[in-house]
């Protein structure tokens, strides 16, 4: 589980400080680009609703070693000087499959340390996710290219591969079809939890399309944006490993939804209205990346903590990342678009800083302790 956290996210946030190098390889214009990281988020949002059917027919254990393989295809293909589009796409099905099949395991095998497997995958993602975004611009240098720097992650693919095959001989019980429940349209709470989690998601992968680009423009020189944008996800493995005692020990998660909303408006703020230096902006990426890293785990444990059992939380997972990660999707098109029309970034950031307004709003309405009907 670990493992297949580790590269939940390091081919995507791997782009980021390329971003600058594909745009003038391809000749792509801002919104283009913006595209380029929605491309996976538009495939989280189709194909979360995908996998708990295959999941029903195959298994959640079988269902995962096919993300897996699908993903090291991908994330070749991608690298393929043609295919760019194609690939991109098959990594963000391979990894809507991931998001919405793990919280299932993590309540049907581990149903009193929800938080703590939560917290420990999400640590895991965020750590080979920095890392994947600090090396990116090094790594490029080194062996010929963004398309080699971005393919290269396939090696930890395979690892991955290897390591959950013994997973597919456990017994029948292993691989056995979970039940499935009815997604769970009509319930408030689920939407509450639905809308938080695609305004937190809309936050962070705009700031990991933009956000080395945003510091460029402000002087700050590329290698340094790289290694900014790994702070700021380092920041997030803190918060990812800090958050799950205070959901313990809080009596519901409101407080922890507020305090995580905050943290994403100042660190969004700061990259635009604080000195444009790059310590400034190391502070305001720190201050965002442990915002976002809170949020990301608190959102993830309320998939279970909404819920009665693991076919409810594969359903509620299923639709909060289909609705939230379609709206996220809109998020890194829009705000280049913006920067376009603009010429600056002052509006795009105050609209993000707006988001985290309602970011607010909803993870206190998600928090509070409840569970959506059977």
């Amino acid at each position: 589980m670990l493992l297949i956290g580790a590269v939940g996210r390091a081919p995507i946030t791997s782009v980021g400080p390329l971003v600058a190098d594909i745009r003038h390889d391809l000749g792509l214009s801002s919104a283009a680009t913006g595209l380029l990281t929605a491309v996976p988020l538009l495939a989280f949002g189709v194909f979360s609703l995908v996998a708990p059917r295959i999941a029903g027919r195959i298994g959640l254990e079988r269902s995962l070693a096919l993300a897996l393989v699908l993903l090291a295809g991908g994330i070749v293909v991608r690298s393929v000087p043609t295919q760019l589009w194609t690939g991109t796409l098959a990594v963000g099905a391979a990894i809507a499959c991931f998001n919405v099949l793990l919280p299932g395991i993590v309540k049907r095998d581990f149903p009193d340390r929800v938080a703590q497997l939560t917290g420990g995958y999400s640590a895991a993602q965020a750590v080979v996710a920095a890392v994947a975004s600090g090396i990116a611009v090094p790594l490029a240098a080194a062996i010929g290219g963004w398309r080699y720097a971005m393919g290269a992650w396939v090696l930890l693919v395979l690892v991955a591969i290897v390591v959950w095959l013994p997973q597919l001989r456990g017994g029948p019980d292993a691989a056995a079809p979970p039940r499935r429940a009815p997604l769970p349209w009509r319930s408030a709470l689920a939407w509450q939890v639905t809308l938080f989690m695609g305004l937190q998601s809309l936050a962070f992968y705009v700031l990991v399309a933009w956000m080395p680009t945003l510091e460029r423009e402000h002087g700050i020189a590329p290698g340094i944006a790289g290694w900014h944008l790994f702070a700021s996800l380092a920041a997030s493995v803190v918060a990812n490993l800090t958050v799950p005692v205070l959901i313990r020990r809080l009596p519901d998660q409101r407080l922890v939804g507020v305090v995580c909303a905050v943290l994403i408006g100042a660190g969004i703020a700061g990259l635009q209205w604080l000195p444009w230096t790059a310590g400034w902006a190391l502070v305001a990426v720190l201050v965002n990346g442990f915002g976002a890293g809170m949020a990301l785990v608190l959102c993830l444990s309320l998939f279970s903590l909404r819920t009665r059992d693991d076919a409810q939380t594969a359903a509620l997972s299923a639709m909060a990342q289909s609705v939230g990660y379609l709206l996220a999707a809109a998020g890194p098109v829009l705000i280049g678009a913006l920067r376009d029309v603009t010429g600056a970034w002052t509006v795009p950031v105050a609209a993000l800083c707006g988001v985290s307004g309602l970011i607010a709003v909803f993870s206190v309405l998600a928090g509070r302790p409840r569970t959506i009907a059977a």
